[in-house]
């Protein structure tokens, strides 16, 4: 991977300088600012890493190799008559392979002629990239095997790319490189140690470590705007195809800068993070070329530094491999120090060490509520939000439920709102909490009830305890042990929800959505409303905000709408209620998206069908044959309306 300041070559004078401070008992290993992912590489046989990076394509390539501890099987692929997926990729046919985006876009198959890629090689991601995702949806392949296949595959890209490394613009004539065919190689699994990887910023990360030994950051030093310089592969990792412009490509990143690319901003952006630095040893890596002067610099990490910790070492070194000017060269300079705050916690504040978090993103890089809620839009996402406006103040989710589609949602601010005061009390707690004191508390009630998936008596013991004294972060872990993860309540408001036998429990999966849903939770601007929908106050937005409607299905028999869990059910009124609030939003011009089924099990939702003539209807991919409620097993018509 060619890295725009990959530390790669100077890495062992990395090691040279923690080794003279550490003592033998470090165990974890915070690389902040991950990129390619070559710092933890390489510590990796010596202490836990927990690698991040905000791009979602370098998260990949972490979460492909140094996230996962052995080799996949492939066992479900093997049984499908693939044993070996590499060679199978390998072996594939361009002229027998669909184009899709890539080829579309960043080959000169498409319109705008861009030359990233050959027609041939083009194609050739584009079956890739859609096969491995087409393999996951439909469970071929695991959480382990799909990263470590997409990692391979962004690995390959940069092989056989008409660029000069970056992409921000393509070459005008074809270099040999792009000649190759893309070629797939299974990423290495080296590391001994159980590794996390994320993809959030950096600041917010510290907020949630309360402690660990050794933090590298590596922040940017000058104005080259990641996103820009990688957007090709950061497609390509998250494939959401967004639209292009101009001749070479790039999608709309005006929201994906990072302050500390920013002269105005990088000062700032790096006094907030060193001031939340908690690790008992710090190294930083800059350049003589960044954009916050050295001496600043320095006075900054002073600031934070215990008295006489920090270190300077400054030396030559060849960025981007190219000529040094003898008369001034560019140098590269690795800050040692002990933060102030790095006082020696036990490891249990750590909050991950009951499991790992290696699965903490899921597919596409969108974030799944921690609640296996019935109607949720976690599967919808990448179909839906691609049709969302780009540019949201506030964005109101009028039925928010589980909160998938908001909280994966760019806006100023997001307002979530939903009549079922339980689950928003839940969300609420978790605002108001950080992930240690979740964790620490869910643990507890699982080990006091001995919860598990077969202990009915700890669960109706447990459930008994909450209906004497509700609390939100008791319901949670009570709903996670019972039938069909449902909250159910009867009429006074008990919870009444059988015991989940055999199948519900606190998985390692939701213990992975649950960290990765409030460390974003925690970083935006969101509130939680629980009016009825007609009552939310909308007279405020304007032609910048946005309203999304995912109300219970009128022709479903879906549990979230039956009227029998202690909350109001949907019906003609309703619905009618609905069309009239969203024909009010477009006569102020303001922007909205309904999600809705136009027929389901043979039958036809007649209003809905007159009513949505007038807008924009997407149909969307997607069925409810595999949903509990639906035993006759025919697809429904589920659609996205829009007024723009």
């Amino acid at each position: 991977m060619r890295f725009i300041g990959s530390k790669k070559n100077i890495v062992p004078k990395i090691e040279e300088i923690i080794s003279k401070h550490t003592t033998g008992k470090e165990r974890t290993f915070l690389d902040l600012f991950a990129g390619s992912n070559s710092v933890g590489d390489y510590f990796s046989n010596k202490y836990k890493i927990i690698s991040n990076d905000i791009m979602y394509f370098s998260y990949v390539l972490a979460r492909g190799s140094l996230g996962i501890s052995e080799e996949p099987k492939f066992i479900k692929l093997k049984n499908q008559g693939i044993d070996d997926p590499f060679k199978y990729f390998n072996n594939i046919d361009p002229d027998k392979c669909k184009p899709d985006f890539v080829t579309k876009e960043y080959s000169p198959f498409g319109s705008a002629k861009r030359m990233y890629f050959t027609i041939e090689n083009a194609l050739k991601i584009d079956f890739c990239r859609n096969t491995i995702e087409n393999w996951y949806q439909d469970t071929v392949i695991n959480d382990d095997e799909y990263y470590y296949l997409l990692a391979a595959l962004i690995n390959a890209v940069p092989f056989v790319s008409n660029t000069t490394g970056t992409y921000g613009a393509f070459l005008k004539k074809w270099d040999k490189r792009a000649y190759k065919p893309l070629y797939l190689d299974p990423p290495d699994i080296e590391s001994t140690y159980d590794n996390i990887c994320y993809n959030v910023d950096s600041i917010k990360l510290l907020d949630q470590l309360k402690h660990i030994d050794i933090c590298y950051i590596d922040t940017p030093y000058n104005t080259r705007q990641y996103p820009s310089n990688y957007h090709v592969l950061e497609m390509i990792a998250k494939w959401d195809k967004p639209s292009l412009k101009g001749v070479t490509g790039q999608p709309n990143l005006n929201n994906e800068k990072s302050d500390f690319a920013v002269k105005r901003k990088a000062y700032a952006a790096m006094d907030k993070l060193l001031s939340k630095l908690r690790s008992s040893h710090a190294i930083i890596s800059y350049s003589t070329d960044g954009i916050i002067p050295e001496l600043d610099l320095k006075q900054l990490i002073n600031k934070y530094a215990k008295p006489n910790t920090t270190e300077e070492y400054t030396f030559v070194y060849r960025k981007y491999k190219s000529k040094i000017h003898n008369d001034n060269p560019v140098k590269e300079i690795l800050f040692y120090f002990q933060p102030q705050l790095g006082k020696r916690y036990k490891q249990e504040s750590l909050g991950f060490n009951k499991a790992s978090i290696k699965n903490n993103v899921p597919i596409k890089g969108y974030i799944k509520s921690p609640l296996n809620y019935v109607g949720g839009k976690y599967k919808l996402l990448p179909q839906i939000i691609p049709l969302f406006p780009k540019e949201i103040s506030t964005f109101i989710d009028l039925f928010s439920g589980g909160a998938n589609v908001g909280i994966n949602v760019h806006a100023d601010k997001v307002i979530f709102n939903d009549i079922n005061t339980k689950i928003n009390g839940i969300f609420r707690y978790f605002q108001d909490h950080d992930i240690d004191h979740i964790l620490k508390k869910i643990y507890n009630y699982i080990d006091e009830y001995s919860l598990s998936k077969t202990n009915e008596i700890g669960f109706r013991a447990f459930r008994e305890k909450y209906n004497s004294n509700p609390s939100p972060i008791e319901l949670y872990a009570l709903v996670s042990y019972s039938f069909n993860y449902q909250f159910r309540f009867n009429n006074n408001m008990k919870f009444n929800n059988p015991f989940g036998r055999n199948r519900s429990h606190f998985s390692k999966r939701m213990e992975h959505n649950l960290i990765k849903f409030v460390t974003k939770l925690n970083s935006i601007d969101a509130i939680f409303t629980d009016d009825y929908f007609t009552k939310v106050d909308l007279s405020h937005l304007s032609t910048n905000d946005f309203v999304y409607a995912d109300p219970p299905y009128l022709i479903t028999t879906g549990s979230y709408n039956d009227g029998n869990r202690g909350f109001v059910n949907w019906t003609e009124k309703q619905e009618k209620q609905l069309y009239q609030l969203l024909d009010e939003l477009d006569q102020r011009h303001i922007r909205f998206a309904l999600s809705n089924v136009l027929t389901h099990k043979g039958v036809e939702n007649n209003s809905l069908i007159k009513w949505s003539k007038k807008y924009n209807i997407h149909h969307l991919n997607y069925s409810y044959r595999n949903s509990s409620h639906n035993t006759k097993h025919l697809d429904s018509d589920e659609v996205l309306i829009t007024n723009y």
